[in-house]
């Protein structure tokens, strides 16, 4: 079955009928979706709906936006959090020198503590570049011991380079429906058992959903383009990114489903 291993099913745009897009997500092939956290209260939020649904798993972490929120206290908070198996994943972390609602000096020492808390409880760090490729990479060198997913990736081949030297994962997104995009020769490239796919919803919604809300179900049609940029039968795809969120990700995303 397919999983969504990022999405933010507990942003606004879903309070209305979020429990229909579940609902559509399992009916549609759907097995399992990541929760994404990217700051306190969306943390709080993801783990509260994983609680509630054993088709759900949560991230929790700080993104690069809510940077200057970091404390002592919040770092203790995501420490807490990660010694739960409901929450999977830390993060979303990482770097955005396009929208700067941070400074890049206070992004750079959040994402670096982050690393360093992934490491320490061995949970893949889930990480958001965008147009800080050199300094992500830097940070990722900086912890080796850590995995990272490179989530909706559209980088250069710098940093695409050294997560492949460190053995890390890049998952795709609708962008890879998009007519702008032009990095087919990166998504060959990744190695098959590195290969996730994600709906980051309810941003980014792929063809043929563009100009609407993204939901889970539709990871589906970024599967698809993936199967044919890859030459591989749909069906394969499936299995091997399922497995490899299963890998990363551990057994949470082994729960049979709900009766």
């Amino acid at each position: 079955m397919f999983v969504d291993t990022h999405c933010h099913l507990g942003d606004p745009a879903f309070q209305d009928d979020r429990d229909a897009v579940i609902a559509r997500a399992l009916g549609s092939g759907v097995g399992h979706i990541v929760v994404i956290g990217d700051n306190v209260a969306q943390s709080d939020v993801a783990i509260g709906l994983a609680e509630g649904c054993q088709q759900l798993s949560a991230s929790a972490g700080v993104h690069p936006h809510h940077a200057t929120e970091w404390t002592p206290t919040v770092a203790d908070w995501l420490a807490e959090c990660l010694a739960s198996p409901l929450v999977v994943g830390v993060g979303e972390m990482g770097l955005d020198y396009h929208y700067d609602r941070a400074p890049r000096e206070v992004q750079r020492l959040v994402f670096e503590a982050q690393m360093e808390i992934a490491e320490r409880v061995g949970k893949p760090a889930i990480i958001h570049a965008r147009e800080a490729d050199d300094d992500v990479a830097a940070v990722l060198k900086n912890h080796p011991r850590a995995t990272a997913i490179l989530h909706s990736f559209s980088s250069g081949p710098s940093l695409f380079d050294t997560a492949m030297a460190l053995g890390h994962y890049v998952s795709l997104s609708g962008m890879v429906t998009f007519r702008s995009w032009q990095l087919d020769d990166i998504v060959r490239a990744i190695p098959l058992d590195r290969l996730l796919l994600e709906t980051d919803a309810p941003y980014l919604a792929p063809v043929p959903h563009r100009g609407h809300r993204n939901e889970p179900a539709f990871v589906a049609d970024t599967a698809r383009r993936v199967a044919v940029v890859r030459g591989l039968p749909l069906s394969e795809l499936i299995r091997q990114t399922g497995n490899n969120a299963r890998a990363v990700f551990g057994p949470r995303l082994t729960c049979p489903p709900k009766e």
